[in-house]
C-alpha cells in the first residue's frame, strides 16, 4: 500500500464521506486533505494528496476506451509565455493560474468562465526571474485560496468570487527574489518558499496563517553570520560547513538555497518535506572559498531534501544530494512519498529525481539513505557510496581545479521542475527525464552585481556554438528527452520512450492503466503504464510543459492541461533546433479532454519570423569580443546564448532597434519598455558596453544571414 492508500486505512470510508463533506459544506479543510485519495471527483491539492504522486482512482478512460478520447473544451489565456500550473478542481470549479500570476475560474465540465484575478505583478519584475514567468498553482484551504505572486506576494482570495481577502509581501522586494512555486496548506498554515539564488539572494520557506496572513514561521536554508548565539542549532550546524567570513563579508552573494517549488507532507509522522536549491552563486570557489582560494565545504542545506514540524518549522532531518553544489544541481525537483517493500521490509519512503541525475529513495521517517541509482548518464561522481554521500570525479571540480569542464547533466538538470507520478499498481515512478550536458567556465576576476544579471561565477558565454548550422545542429542531436518507468526498489528503468527533444510536460498516472504527457512537438499523449505504448495523442499546436491532472463531474471523467511552451529551456535555447523538428510556438490554453469529447482548435496560425536583416558589422573585434562578454551575463539568460533566438522572447538578431543605436539605448539603457520586463541596465552596464553588445548581436546576426542564404540555395538547387 501506498501513503495515500492506507492513511487511517481502518477508517478510510468514514473520512472519505467526512472529507467530501468538508469541501462541500465547510470548504477545504485537514480532513479534507488528509483523506485527498479516497476522493475521486475533485483535485483539492497540488499533487493530489499530500504525498505528491500524482496518481488517481479514476478509471473510465482507460487503456480500452482512450480512442474515444477528445476535446471537451478549451480556454484561451492572455499571457504568451510558458504555462506550468496544475489545476485544482472543487466541487465542479476548476481553478488555474498563468504566467505573470494570474487566476482564473471554470465551469469545470463546460469551461464557462466563471472570474478571473490579476495581481497586477509590475513587468520589470521578470528580469528578477531565471526561468520565465510562470506561475505552477494555487493552494486551497477554507473557501479561499492561496497565491503566490512573482513579485513576492501571498495572496488570499475568496474562491467563488476571486475578490482579494488578504494580502501579504513575503520577500524582501528591494533584492531580486520571486515565487513561481504553489503553496502548500497544513492545518491552517500555508506555507510558500521563494526563488532567486542566481541573484544572490539567500533562500528560506515561511508559514503564514491562513485566516490573517500573520508570518507564523520562517526556517532559512543557509546562515549569513548575522545570528550568533540566536542561531536556531540548524543554522549553526550549517555554519560549520561554509567559509562563514566570505559569506558574511558579502551581502551581495547571499548564499542562495531558495525552497523555489517542492513540497510533501506526511500526516501521519506531521513532516514536512521540502527540497533546497542551488548556491549562490554556484562557483563554490566564490561562494565559500578555501585558504587556497579553492572552494571547500559541504555547504549545507545547499542541494537537500529538508524535513520540519510544520507547525513550528523545528528542523527534524536533511540529507544532502549535492555536498558542496557548485553545478546548479538544485534538490527543488518533485517529491514523492509511498509505502515499499524493500528486501523484504515495508519501508515508509520519500523518493526524488533530482538534478544531478541520480534517483534517491531515502527512509522518510529518519532522512537514511536507502539507495540511489543515476537515472541518466553523467559525469560528476563516480558513484554513491553506503553512507549515502558522493563519490566525486574531481575533474569535474571546477571550483577547486579552476579550470574549464564539459559536465553531465548541466544546470537544467536530468530532470528539472515537472512533476513525476507515481503508480501503485505499478511500483513505478515516472520521471520526465532528459539529458544535456553543459561547459563549466570559472569567469575570470568575477564580481557580484546586486542590480542585474546571473550571479553565478561561470563564464556563461563558455559553451556557446559557433555560427555553423551543422555543428549546431549535431549539439542539439545529442540533447535527448524521455519518459521513464522508474523502478524504486531494483533503481532501474521498466521501459523508456525517446522524445526529439528535452523540456518535456510533467505527468499523471491514472488507475486505468494511462500515462499522460506533454511534450516538445507540441503533442499531448496518452502511454500504457506497464509498456510504455502509446495508446493516444492530440496535436496541442503548442509545446506543453505543465502537468496534466484528471477529475470528475456528475460521474464523467475529465483530463485537463495547460498548454504553453516556456520555462528556462524554452528562452535558452535556439528557437529553431529546440527538438529538432523546427520552432515551438507558444500558444497558452487550458485543454480539457473527455470520452466523446468533439470540439475543436481553431486552425493552427503560420509561425511567421522577421527577416535577418541586420546592418553591416564595423565594430573593432575588441568592441565585439566585450559584447559578447556582457550579453552572456546580462543578456542570455533571457535571450538565448550567443543570441540566437528563442520564440518565446524576442530574437535580438532581428530587432528593429539593431539598426540604430539610439533606439538601441532607449530600450537596454534608458528602460523605455520596463512595463514589458525589459528593464534599464543601467545599473549594471555603461553605454559603451551596452553599445558593444548591439555591435556583438549585430555580427552574430550577419553570421546567421550567410548561414540563412546557404541554406536556402540549398534547397534551390536540391533535385
Amino acid at each position: 500500500m501506498t501513503i495515500g492508500t492506507r492513511i487511517w486505512a481502518g477508517t478510510l470510508l468514514a473520512l472519505s464521506a467526512l472529507g467530501m463533506a468538508a469541501c462541500a459544506q465547510q470548504g477545504v479543510a485537514t480532513d479534507a486533505l488528509v483523506s485527498a485519495d479516497a476522493d475521486e471527483a475533485n483535485w483539492i491539492t497540488h499533487g493530489r494528496t499530500y504525498s505528491e504522486q500524482r496518481f488517481s482512482p479514476l478509471r473510465s478512460i482507460n487503456a480500452e476506451t482512450v480512442g474515444d478520447l477528445g476535446l471537451a473544451w478549451f480556454a484561451d489565456m492572455d499571457t504568451a509565455r510558458g504555462q506550468e500550473a496544475t489545476p485544482l478542481v472543487i466541487d465542479g470549479k476548476l481553478y488555474v493560474t498563468t504566467a505573470w500570476s494570474k487566476v482564473k475560474a471554470y465551469d469545470a465540465a463546460t469551461g464557462q468562465p466563471l472570474w478571473e484575478y490579476d495581481p497586477q505583478v509590475p513587468g520589470e519584475t521578470g528580469v528578477k526571474v531565471c526561468c520565465d514567468v510562470v506561475n505552477r498553482g494555487v493552494a486551497a484551504w477554507g473557501d479561499a485560496l492561496f497565491l503566490g505572486t512573482l513579485d513576492g506576494r501571498l495572496v488570499k482570495l475568496d474562491r467563488e468570487t476571486g475578490a482579494v481577502e488578504w494580502e501579504v509581501v513575503t520577500v524582501d522586494q528591494d533584492r531580486a527574489y520571486s515565487i513561481t512555486g504553489a503553496p502548500r496548506v497544513i492545518d491552517g498554515k500555508v506555507i510558500i518558499g521563494n526563488g532567486g539564488a542566481e541573484f544572490g539572494v539567500r533562500g528560506y520557506i515561511a508559514a503564514y496563517d491562513a485566516q490573517d496572513g500573520k508570518e507564523l514561521w520562517r526556517f532559512y536554508t543557509v546562515p549569513d553570520g548575522t545570528e550568533g548565539d540566536e542561531a536556531p542549532q540548524h543554522l549553526k550546524a550549517a555554519a560549520e560547513t561554509w567559509n562563514m567570513e566570505a559569506l558574511a563579508s558579502s551581502d551581495a552573494i547571499g548564499g542562495g538555497g531558495t525552497v523555489w517549488d517542492s513540497m510533501a507532507y506526511d500526516p501521519d509522522l506531521d513532516l514536512l518535506y521540502f527540497g533546497v536549491g542551488n548556491g549562490s552563486p554556484w562557483n563554490r570557489a566564490y561562494r565559500s572559498p578555501g585558504e587556497d582560494g579553492t572552494g571547500e565545504g559541504d555547504n549545507l542545506y545547499l542541494s537537500s531534501i529538508v524535513a520540519v514540524r510544520p507547525d513550528t518549522g523545528e528542523y527534524v532531518w536533511h540529507y544532502q544530494t549535492t555536498p558542496g553544489e557548485t553545478w546548479d544541481y538544485t534538490a527543488t525537483q518533485h517529491i514523492i512519498l509511498a509505502d515499499l517493500e524493500i528486501e523484504g521490509t515495508q519501508r515508509k519512503v520519500l523518493m526524488q529525481a533530482p538534478k544531478n541525475g541520480f534517483f534517491y529513495v531515502l527512509d522518510r521517517e529518519t532522512g537514511e539513505f536507502i539507495s540511489a541509482r543515476e537515472y541518466i548518464p553523467q559525469n560528476w561522481a563516480k558513484g554513491i557510496d553506503e553512507n549515502g554521500r558522493p563519490i566525486f570525479n574531481e575533474e569535474t571540480r571546477v571550483d577547486v581545479t579552476g579550470k574549464p569542464a564539459l559536465v553531465m547533466p548541466g544546470p537544467l538538470g536530468g530532470h528539472n521542475w515537472h512533476p513525476m507520478a507515481f503508480h501503485p499498481g505499478e511500483g513505478l515512478v515516472y520521471i520526465p527525464a532528459f539529458e544535456a550536458a553543459t561547459v563549466y567556465a570559472p569567469e575570470a576576476d568575477w564580481k557580484p552585481d546586486r542590480a542585474r544579471g546571473f550571479n553565478v561565477g561561470f563564464d556563461l558565454g563558455a559553451g556557446d556554438l559557433p555560427p555553423d548550422l551543422g555543428i549546431r545542429r549535431e549539439v542539439y542531436g545529442t540533447v535527448k528527452g524521455k519518459l521513464m518507468a522508474w523502478d524504486p526498489v531494483a533503481q532501474e528503468p521498466r521501459w523508456v520512450v525517446e522524445h526529439p527533444g528535452p523540456w518535456n510536460g510533467g505527468i499523471l498516472a491514472t488507475a486505468g492503466g494511462l500515462i499522460f504527457q506533454g511534450n516538445s512537438s507540441s503533442e499531448f499523449a496518452a502511454y500504457n503504464a506497464g509498456t510504455g505504448e502509446k495508446v493516444w495523442s492530440f496535436a496541442a499546436q503548442t509545446g506543453v510543459v505543465a502537468p496534466p491532472m484528471t477529475y470528475s463531474v456528475e460521474g464523467e471523467q475529465y483530463i485537463a492541461v495547460l498548454a504553453g511552451w516556456g520555462g528556462a529551456y524554452a528562452i535558452t535555447a535556439d528557437g529553431h533546433l529546440i527538438n529538432h523538428q523546427g520552432p515551438v510556438r507558444n500558444v497558452s490554453r487550458l485543454l480539457v479532454f473527455k470520452l466523446g469529447g468533439e470540439a475543436q482548435l481553431p486552425p493552427e496560425r503560420e509561425l511567421v519570423s522577421l527577416p535577418l536583416d541586420p546592418p553591416p558589422s564595423r565594430a573593432s573585434a575588441e568592441t565585439i569580443a566585450l559584447g559578447k562578454e556582457k550579453y552572456a551575463r546580462y543578456c542570455a539568460v533571457c535571450h538565448a546564448p550567443a543570441a540566437v533566438g528563442s520564440t518565446e522572447l524576442p530574437d535580438l538578431r532581428r530587432s528593429g532597434t539593431l539598426g540604430n543605436a539610439q533606439s538601441w539605448k532607449a530600450v537596454v539603457y534608458d528602460g523605455i519598455l520596463k512595463d514589458n520586463g525589459m528593464v534599464s541596465f543601467a545599473p549594471s552596464l555603461t553605454e559603451e558596453e551596452v553599445q558593444a553588445i548591439r555591435a556583438y548581436v549585430i555580427q552574430r546576426a550577419n553570421e546567421d544571414k550567410v548561414l540563412e542564404a546557404g541554406k536556402a540555395v540549398a534547397l534551390s538547387t536540391a533535385p
